[in-house]
């Protein structure tokens, strides 16, 4: 804290010993002059100690007082000191209060005696004349001469301070404006100038002090009214008067105990205002001198006495009184330079509190404080054009504001100083805490110091102290922590614990705000305006969904390369699915546990985004792994134009095939796989495992997701059971994909790999000779690969009732759409029925396949179907026409339109009847189909 205090009388060519000498001659004479006409004694030192006090001031009744034990201080209990008791040690203490004055002012037995008898020879020769109309330093000059001082070099010295102290009244700082050619002033510049060089002879005759006294008289009578004609002004311009004043008041202090005022305070207050005649000194000087004079000697003595500034502070409250009283422009101008000289040096303390002041001498601040305010308030008001007209309270106010604002940025700057010192210290330690994070617990330690120490004082001036203090903390760590997010590249452990580490420092700010600001106008608003939002949580949440963003995005990336580089090989491990999955699978609960190791505070809030994407992801992976498998309309033969049939003449390559020509046999899967077909059955059957592997993994991940969240203190049963909806796409995906690739795989193996023994064979030429066996047989085989890969019995029971279905399909499409290669008697029906029973109990395969119920509820279309084939041309025909009657088809020719083709067979559908009538091998079908429709023999 500092301890210099800037003079606020200025600066004077004269020392402290000159002025002190100074001022107590011009006590001693003013003492003299009020004590009325009894004549001063003088006693010679020759005389001996033992006279020395009451015979030497038995002449000056006011000085000649017993100093004795008296009741207390007026004064000070005016101005609020507290007595201190007196040292038992009495023997040293002046007997009088013109002793006690003397030692006080550090004057010399024989510098006083001399002052004494120059006093009496004056007195002597001007009885019954004021102090006040003499020019005392000339007078004393008058009164020796070289010749009474012990030493040619002490006469010099005595005679050149008088001199300068003429010099200083009536040349440099004079009552009176003085105009510089005055010739008054003039000579006396030469006399000084010249007697720099060579002292003039003084004494009673000496014509050189008569030519002084003449013309310093000249220049001290001077005067702007007639007020008092008799008055000298050489020693009541300002600052030379100040500077003395102030001397003499310093002598209230204690010369041995400096810290503590003199007991005799009022009496010897009561004498030193005596010199306000010579040095045109009045009660308004009088109280803001004093006021500087308490102050200074507080600081200059150590700040150790806090009753001083106390007391200076009270003596402002008169000066207060009298600034609005008074239109002294020179009372004014001194005014302004003290008050600003103790504002200077308070606020030296105050903008930067925390370096001042701490629990142990917190009633110093304020003390300080309220002396600092007092002083801005009354130069707010002395100069209401700098300062704007604002009320002491709104000085008060905005002058503690800056100070709380000043006082914790540079706290936080050496707080974050300290921080920087001791992470370079640390350097090489392992484990230590990021550098903001350490900062922001010592803001908080400052911010909860600050309100428990510090605001209890300013909340007496700023009602709003904790929560400036707070919101100035709140910023200056806000500017660092924007620093540090711009520099922040990735997500990573330290970089989340700052950010929360700040979130944290920011709640507890903004609380602190909060309750500090609760009563206040505005309820605090404009503070919690003030402090921005770190938005640490939201930064947070940025990283991390950048975070979920990368990895997600690496995740899809290898799902990609993943999938390209899958063969789908059932031989890849013992569950046969395809072990990409598994990585997926993996990547994915890697994903999730390390999300939540991320410490972040916000896991439930970010987590539905994390499972969207990973959910996304993983749905992408099962699209792109079902993509190119087909489905079922993918493989169904194009259903060819009808045709009469040819009897028993054989035609090969009746249907068009849609992915490949009819004439490609299939692959024996019995084998190794083709690496080139990805689509194969035992690769579609690997990729139906992969389908529930997922899917039955979901599961497996949402618990671990709730356990998670459990693990982290999460217990809130809405977000728990909100974690269970996760991977819903992914889960309807693979739903939706095995039911779209068993279905593909079921119409790809019937109506393509088996298609040289089913749409080839079945039913060509004799029917006798191409019979269901051969179908059969190798179904069945193809059957038992599906079941051996085929892990999940749902899904093999799935596959192989697609399969049944896609036969029965293929069995119907070989009957009515089977081309003019197949043609059939009413002898025939027998063997298609008792195919159709071969075909079923394929399946069911003596109770080890489908049950009963499933095989016959698909078998129900081909069953009202094969009727037809067992019913006679004739009727075929007239049902025929009664349902295009019934269907309102009409013709205005004579032949019957074609039914249309529709996507179900039936016994009663036109359509269906028309096919079985073009497959049948007789007479009336042919003439029928030929009056009617001119239908060909060949495609």
């Amino acid at each position: 804290m500092p301890i210099e205090t800037t003079d606020p009388f200025g600066q004077l060519d004269l020392t402290d010993t000159e002025l002190r000498e100074t001022a107590y001659e011009i006590f001693i004479g003013a003492c003299r002059s009020t004590g009325g006409s009894r004549p001063l004694t003088y006693v010679s030192q020759s005389s001996g100690k033992s006279s020395s006090s009451s015979d030497r001031m038995s002449s000056l009744p006011s000085l000649q007082r017993s100093v004795t034990l008296k009741a207390a201080s007026k004064v000070k209990k005016a101005l609020g000191i507290k007595s201190k008791k007196r040292n038992d040690g009495t023997e040293n203490k002046a007997a009088t209060v013109g002793e006690l004055m003397r030692v006080q002012m550090r004057i010399s037995e024989q510098v006083d005696s001399r002052v004494r008898r120059a006093l009496l020879r004056i007195a002597a020769g001007q009885l019954g004349r004021r102090i006040e109309s003499i020019v005392l330093p000339v007078e004393l000059l008058q009164q020796f001469k070289s010749s009474d001082f012990p030493t040619q070099r002490e006469y010099e010295v005595w005679q050149r301070r008088n001199l300068k102290v003429l010099e200083a009244g009536l040349l440099l700082h004079p009552k009176v404006p003085l105009d510089r050619k005055d010739p008054s002033a003039q000579q006396l510049r030469q006399i000084i100038r010249g007697a720099r060089e060579r002292p003039i002879e003084t004494g009673k005759h000496s014509e050189a002090v008569l030519t002084l006294k003449a013309v310093t008289m000249q220049l001290a009578c001077r005067s702007l009214d007639d007020y008092a004609p008799d008055m000298c002004h050489w020693a009541d311009g300002t600052p030379l008067n100040l500077r003395l004043y102030q001397i003499l008041l310093e002598a209230l202090f204690d010369i041995e105990e400096p810290t503590s005022m003199i007991e005799e305070v009022d009496e010897v207050l009561e004498l030193i205002k005596k010199t306000w005649g010579i040095l045109g000194i009045n009660q308004n000087f009088h109280n803001l001198c004093f006021s500087w004079v308490l102050f200074n000697h507080f600081v200059s003595t150590g700040q150790v006495e806090n009753d001083f500034l106390f007391a200076a502070d009270n003596l402002l409250l008169e000066v207060k009184k009298d600034a609005k009283s008074t239109l002294d422009s020179a009372y004014s101008k001194i005014l302004c330079s003290t008050l600003n000289s103790m504002l200077e040096w308070a606020e030296r303390a105050l903008l930067a509190y925390h370096e001042s002041f701490y629990r142990g001498n917190i009633e110093l601040m304020q003390s300080i404080l309220s002396l600092g305010l007092s002083a801005a308030t009354i130069l707010a008001e002395e100069n209401p054009r700098e300062n704007g007209r604002r009320d002491a309270m709104d000085v008060t106010y905005a002058k503690v504001d800056i100070y709380i604002r000043s006082s914790m940025r540079k706290a936080f700057s050496q707080e974050s100083e300290k921080v920087r010192v001791s992470r370079k210290a640390a350097k090489t330690q392992l484990n230590h805490l990021p550098a903001l994070c350490m900062l922001a617990q010592d803001v908080t330690d400052l911010a909860f110091t600050e309100k428990e120490i510090y605001s209890p004082i300013l909340q007496r001036w700023h009602p709003l102290a904790v929560g400036v203090a707070v919101a100035t903390l709140h910023s200056c760590f806000g500017q660092e922590v924007q620093k540090f997010v711009s520099g922040i590249n990735e997500l990573t452990p330290d970089v989340i614990q700052v950010l929360i580490a700040a979130d944290k420092l920011e709640k507890d700010l903004v609380q602190m705000a909060v309750e500090d600001s609760v009563n206040s106008d505005d309820g605090g608003k404009s503070i919690i305006q003030e402090m921005t939002p770190y938005e640490a949580e939201a930064v947070i949440a940025n990283l991390v969904k950048s975070w979920i963003k990368t990895r997600v995005g690496r995740l899809e990336q290898w799902v990609d390369r993943s999938l390209q580089q899958e063969v789908w090989n059932p031989k890849a491990n013992k569950e046969c699915f395809a072990p990409s999955a598994v990585e997926v699978l993996r990547t994915i609960d890697e994903t999730l546990e390390a999300f939540f190791l991320l410490p972040i505070p916000m896991h439930p809030d970010l987590l539905p985004e994390l499972m969207r994407s990973l959910d996304r992801c993983l749905q992408d992976y099962v699209l792109k792994a079902k993509s190119g498998s087909g489905s079922r309309s993918s493989f169904l033969p194009v259903l060819p134009p009808l045709t009469r049939c040819k009897g028993t003449s054989k035609l090969n390559g009746v249907f068009k095939r849609r992915d490949r020509s009819q004439s490609q046999r299939r692959k024996s899967e019995l084998s190794t796989i083709d690496d080139n077909d990805f689509y194969s059955i035992t690769q579609l059957c690997v990729r139906l495992n992969t389908f529930h592997y997922i899917r039955k993994d979901l599961d497996v991940l949402e618990k671990r997701t709730i356990t998670h969240l459990k693990s982290i203190g999460i217990r809130d049963g809405n977000i728990l059971n909100g974690s269970k909806k996760n991977f819903e796409l992914s889960f309807a995906t693979c739903v939706e994909a095995i039911q779209q690739v068993c279905e593909a795989t079921a119409y790809k193996l019937i109506f393509e790999e088996l298609s040289h023994v089913y749409w080839d064979s079945l039913y060509v030429s004799e029917i006798s000779s191409s019979r269901i066996e051969p179908f059969l047989q190798e179904l069945e085989q193809d059957l038992e690969i599906i079941a051996t890969t085929v892990q999940d019995n749902s899904i093999r029971t799935r596959l192989i009732t697609n399969i049944m279905r896609a036969s029965f399909d293929g069995f119907l499409l070989v009957l009515l759409a089977g081309g003019p290669s197949r043609s059939f008697t009413l002898e025939d029906s027998s063997i298609i029925q008792e195919d159709f029973r071969f075909l079923m109990d394929l399946f069911w395969s003596n109770g080890d396949g489908l049950p009963r119920e499933l095989i016959g509820k698909h078998a129900v279309t081909v069953k009202n179907v094969l009727p037809l084939f067992s019913s006679d041309t004739g009727s075929l025909i007239e049902n025929f026409k009664s349902l295009m009657i019934d269907n309102n088809v009409s013709s205005t020719k004579s032949r019957l339109p074609l039914p249309s083709t529709t996507d179900h067979w039936g016994p009663n559908e036109p359509n269906t009847i028309l096919r079985v009538l073009c497959h049948r091998n007789d007479k009336a079908a042919t003439t029928f189909l030929k009056k009617n429709y001119n239908l060909p023999k060949k495609l």
